[in-house]
Order: C-alpha cells, then sequence, then structure tokens
C-alpha cells in the first residue's frame, strides 16, 4: 500500500469549510448548552410542590429523555420528524439545537452533583442576609458547583464535539461529511480518514486547554481565597 496525501490537496478547501461548521456548531453549542443547563438546574433545585415542582418534573422528564435516548435518533425526530407536525427546520439548525439539548441535558445533570455537595449552611446564611432564592443561587451556590464540577464539564463539552460528526448524517457540511465527499471522489479512504481523525484529535485537545485558560481565571478568586 502507497500512501500518497497529495490527492487531498485539491479538497483542501472543502476540509477548512468542513472545519469550520464543526468549530462554530462546538462553539454556539457549548455557550448556548451552558446556559440552558444553569436555568434548568436552577429550576430543579427549586421547590417540588406547586407550579415550581410541574416545571422542576417537566425537565427531569427532558433530562432523562435526552440521556437514555441515542443522540442521533434526537437528530433524525428534529430533522425528518418535526415535519410532520409541520414544524420544518434546516439541516444545520436541527443539528445546532440538538447539539444544545444534548449538551443541556447532561451538563445540567452534571451541574446538580456540583449544587448538591454546596453546603446547607451556606444556603441558610445567604438567606440570612436577605438574598432572595436567584440571588442565592448565583452569588452562593452557582460558582462553587461550578469549580467542584468543572474537569466533568470539559469532558462532557469535547464529548459533544466528538459527536456532532454524525450532523453529517443529515448532510451537514462538518468535517465528517467532508471526509466522506472526498473519499468518494478520490477513494483514498485511510488518507482522508486519518488526517480527519488527527484533526478531531486536535480539535479536542484545543477545547480542552481553552476550557483551562478559561478555567484559571474564572476560578482564581477560589484559589486566591484558599491559600
Amino acid at each position: 500500500m502507497t500512501l500518497d496525501f497529495s490527492t487531498l490537496l485539491p479538497y483542501t478547501d472543502a476540509i477548512l469549510e468542513g472545519l469550520v461548521t464543526t468549530v462554530w456548531l462546538t462553539v454556539v453549542t457549548t455557550v448556548a448548552g451552558i446556559a440552558l443547563a444553569i436555568v434548568v438546574a436552577y429550576a430543579r433545585d427549586g421547590s417540588r410542590e406547586g407550579p415550581s415542582g410541574i416545571v422542576s418534573r417537566l425537565l427531569g422528564a427532558y433530562v432523562e429523555v435526552i440521556r437514555n435516548t441515542p443522540f442521533i435518533v434526537q437528530l433524525f425526530f428534529l430533522f425528518f420528524g418535526l415535519p410532520a407536525l409541520g414544524v420544518s427546520i434546516s439541516a444545520t439548525v436541527a443539528a445546532l439545537l440538538a447539539m444544545i439539548l444534548n449538551l443541556g441535558a447532561y451538563t445540567a445533570e452534571i451541574l446538580r452533583a456540583g449544587i448538591d455537595s454546596t453546603l446547607k449552611g451556606q444556603h441558610e446564611a445567604a438567606r440570612a442576609l436577605g438574598l432572595s432564592r436567584l440571588q442565592s443561587f448565583r452569588h452562593v451556590v452557582l460558582m462553587p458547583a461550578f469549580s467542584r464540577v468543572y474537569p466533568s464539564l470539559i469532558s462532557q463539552c469535547i464529548i459533544v464535539m466528538l459527536g456532532s460528526a454524525v450532523v453529517s448524517q443529515i448532510s451537514v457540511f462538518d468535517l465528517t461529511y467532508a471526509a466522506n465527499f472526498i473519499q468518494s471522489r478520490n477513494f483514498r479512504g485511510f488518507e482522508v480518514y486519518l488526517v480527519v481523525t488527527l484533526i478531531y484529535l486536535l480539535l479536542a485537545v484545543g477545547l480542552r486547554l481553552a476550557f483551562e485558560f478559561v478555567g484559571r481565571r474564572l476560578f482564581a478568586f477560589r484559589q486566591g481565597g484558599s491559600s
């Protein structure tokens, strides 16, 4: 077997287009997914009775459905299933929505683990100072919880980024779609998928380093307080 990576050169633009799509899908999903997770974790951390209890149970059902069904099924439901209800969305919107919902559900559970580990006395102290439930959650609970689960959060975001390869199944021109397209033209599957594998590896490493960079600055106050 003779390797010939030069056959990929004419398809550089396709690889770059797929790479850009994968990157921006990951960035938007990370920001929106974490924001959704915070809302879900806050709502589920409230009272289980009355209207707030109903909301908590509905959000709990959302989390369980997402965590116990395959991502590709969720993606197909949004893209192929919703049109049957009269709701048609583009492949890109379906991919983005599926990724956000997926990351939001998993991250909400990760964040709840951090919230549950917050000392009860901290909640009581915040309420004694006159803080509302939202203020207590924002200023007393959220950041310490984030700092505890941050490594798990990083891993989950990387998993979702790698899982984004599935969106090629609904014709989103991401990195995997580009690889499939190139391989169907030059029939150099080994070279194509080796290069794409290395790109995904670099993306995962880069995403982890970016998260760690943000984390060092985001949680600097805790490091200073503990020294």
